[in-house]
């Protein structure tokens, strides 16, 4: 690969927002990536910023899920508890909270795999 400016020097890496080769002498260090010298600098570093608040959201976003899965397990515990024991005493509203109760675990277990994916 050869510069896209200087055709007879080798490239050492890749503008990051044009994706055209560089040499030393057209490459510039931004953000730990490579842009082409007096040209892209600005749209690089706003890009690696982007990037990082990307990921610092996508972290954010998992422990959001994490803590819904762990109230819905608890008050779909309660609730399919409290279904339970009241079986011979309420009938057909013990089978609602049961019901409940069991709609509740299943949405915890769904954010607790949910938040897997952001770690």
């Amino acid at each position: 690969m050869v510069c896209f400016y200087h055709p007879d020097k080798p490239a050492i890496g890749l503008c990051k927002r044009c994706q055209r080769g560089l040499c030393t002498d057209c490459a510039a260090l931004v953000d730990d990536s490579l842009a082409c010298k007096n040209r892209h600098e600005t749209q690089v570093h706003a890009l690696e910023q982007m990037t990082a608040r990307n990921i610092l959201q996508a972290q954010r976003v998992g422990s959001s899920y994490l803590r819904n899965a762990i109230f819905y397990g608890l008050v779909g515990l309660l609730f399919a508890g409290f279904g339970l024991m009241q079986l011979r005493f309420l009938e057909l509203q013990a089978v609602f909270f049961l019901l409940i109760g069991l709609f509740l675990l299943y949405a915890a277990g769904a954010n607790y795999f949910e938040s897997r994916q952001y770690k």
